[in-house]
């Protein structure tokens, strides 16, 4: 099967199966799943969705995306960037759980399902470029500090209003009258258990020890009779198929647009930020485009089967790959574990403490705030660490939706920002037969009379201002005076409109100054745009010479002549 110029196969990050490393990938399946239920069901509580949603973001979307994704390590299942999303869309629109609400969430991932897939149509899978690493990591974290804050009132079994519920206490002292000691006990032996496994061992499931123990306690002391909120009910079973888009009105389709447009850049950069990571790790090629079709297909069946978002999940596939997981095929024996747990150990979910699974999810959000990340940050690039700082704050303040378009926004910012002010130089002999750059303020020259400046960046309308400056400072400041003035292009891979009329104006300036304008090492594309720009007919069709060297020589008969 061939999409665009690529050719696109089903089971990718399946085939080739290796009989040697069967026992590994069941190993590494069966502890995806221990880790994983407890966290899923833990997504629920920001998402807003019954608990057992959690579980089918395991079932079907791990299966589609085993069957059509590209990558063989990244698990596809409900993230908490996405959740909290999920539930600051909704939160006005719905009661949290209701039937509405749910149609509302299985149409999200239909919405976002159809972007994935037309974007890989459009051969889109380039988008992951517009989130940088920098401003993800303030992202990730943002969506950290979210996720901790909203869960620490189901940790203290206090009643709280709104997202922060940290907030809520702080400013509602009162609020912690209604603190219940029962819950409070059971989410700290949970961080205890979790958090001890976790330094003991992080290959023990601390969070699956912490489920079965809360259940099996909650069951023998009849914890409910003393004000702890427990899971209830779970319906047992596989989920049925169904389309909750014809459950909702034009206008509640049309208000899910944007939010189902800002999950799909965050799984687009997430997903392809993690299976990037992992497949350098292992030395493996990684197909952005291919994996939007796993990703597509994934949402797909989480919005037919009563589900919710997935995204491709940093920490599970973390788990996976500590495990020993190479391929695809440990996500189908996690599918297989998730099929068993659906169909015979539904019932003793109904005794699980609410607090264990805020606890958890607590933890999860502690561990996406990316301390070391944004400390390198700092020591590396420390202009760049105030674009995540505030990525981060923004994502806090303003909500997970309206953070990732300020991700976007950053982002874009970042970029402009380097294109904007590139480092210029000037050119200058080494010594030994070639040349090397200096800084501008030198204005020094390649020989008396030559100066070669050399522009490190593509020339468009953000820097155009700035070569326009640097020129006509570098030619008017010279001594001697010049003849030649030469633009060394060899970084320039793109000449837009603005900068097009820039270097026109240059020209009649240099002509004014009797200086002559070249160009060295000019690409194919960037000749054929300074040709239709009016430049070439402007500076004569031998002022392109294929490298300095060869200015030099030109310039040399030039002076003798």
């Amino acid at each position: 099967m061939t999409i665009g110029r690529q050719r696109y196969r089903l089971l990718q990050g399946l085939l080739p199966l290796s009989k040697s490393r069967f026992s590994q990938e069941a190993i590494a399946g069966l502890t995806l799943a221990a880790l994983a239920i407890p966290e899923v069901m833990g997504y629920t509580q920001i998402a807003g969705v019954p608990v057992v949603t959690g579980l089918y973001t395991m079932l079907l979307p791990m299966l589609l995306f085993a069957v059509f994704g590209a990558s063989r390590q990244l698990v596809v299942g409900a993230d908490s960037a996405t959740a909290a999303m999920l539930a600051t869309a909704l939160a006005g629109m719905a009661l949290a759980g209701s039937d509405d609400y749910m149609a509302m969430a299985g149409t999200l991932a239909l919405l976002v399902s159809a972007m994935l897939l037309i974007a890989r149509l459009l051969n889109l899978g380039v988008l992951a470029n517009f989130l940088s690493r920098t401003v993800l990591i303030g992202f990730l974290s943002g969506v950290g500090i979210q996720v901790s804050l909203s869960q620490v009132s189901g940790m203290l079994g206090i009643e709280h209003e709104g997202v922060s519920s940290l907030a809520h206490l702080v400013l509602h002292w009162p609020a912690l009258n209604s603190l219940n000691i029962y819950t409070l006990v059971v989410s700290l032996l949970t961080l205890i258990l979790v958090v001890g496994m976790r330094l003991w061992s992080p290959r023990i499931p601390g969070a699956l020890l912490a489920v079965i123990g809360a259940m099996i306690v909650s069951w023998l002391l009849d914890l409910q009779t003393h004000g702890l909120a427990l899971v209830g009910t779970v319906p047992s079973g596989l989920p049925t198929l169904q389309f909750p888009v014809f459950m909702l009105t034009w206008d509640q389709f049309t208000q899910l647009i944007p939010t189902a447009f800002a999950m799909f850049m965050v799984i687009i950069a997430q997903s392809s930020a993690t299976s990037r990571a992992y497949a350098a790790r292992h030395q493996e090629t990684v197909d952005d485009n291919a994996d939007l079709i796993g990703l597509g297909m994934a949402n797909l069946g989480a919005g037919l089967s009563g589900a919710f978002v997935v995204n491709g999940s940093p920490t599970k596939t973390q788990m996976l790959d500590g495990s020993g997981g190479r391929s695809q095929l440990s996500h189908l024996i996690t599918v297989a574990v998730v099929v068993a747990v659906l169909l015979f150990l539904t019932e003793p979910l109904a005794y699980l403490p609410h607090a264990t699974l805020a606890t958890i999810v607590f933890l999860v959000g502690i561990e996406l705030i990316d301390i070391k990340g944004l400390r390198d940050v700092w020591y590396e690039r420390r202009w760049e660490f105030w674009v995540a700082l505030t990525t981060m704050i923004a994502v806090v303040v303003l909500g997970v939706e309206l953070g990732i378009l300020a991700a976007i926004a950053l982002s874009l910012l970042v970029h402009t920002r380097h294109g904007y002010r590139p480092v210029n130089s000037v050119i200058v002999p080494n010594g030994h037969g070639r040349w090397r750059g200096v800084p501008l303020n030198n204005n020094a020259q390649l020989m008396p009379g030559l100066q070669v400046y050399r522009f490190t960046h593509g020339m468009y309308y953000a820097n155009a201002a700035l070569m326009n400056r640097e020129v006509l400072y570098l030619v008017n400041s010279a001594r001697p005076a010049l003849d030649w003035f030469c633009i060394e292009a060899n970084a320039v891979d793109d000449v837009d409109y603005t900068s097009a009329k820039t270097l026109l104006s240059l020209v009649d300036e240099l002509q004014k100054c009797h200086v002559r304008l070249v160009f060295a090492e000019v690409s194919d594309r960037v000749r054929e745009e300074l040709d239709r720009s009016g430049i070439t007919e402007q500076v004569g069709e031998d002022a392109y010479y294929q490298s300095v060297s060869d200015v030099v020589e030109a310039y040399k008969v030039h002076a003798h002549s």
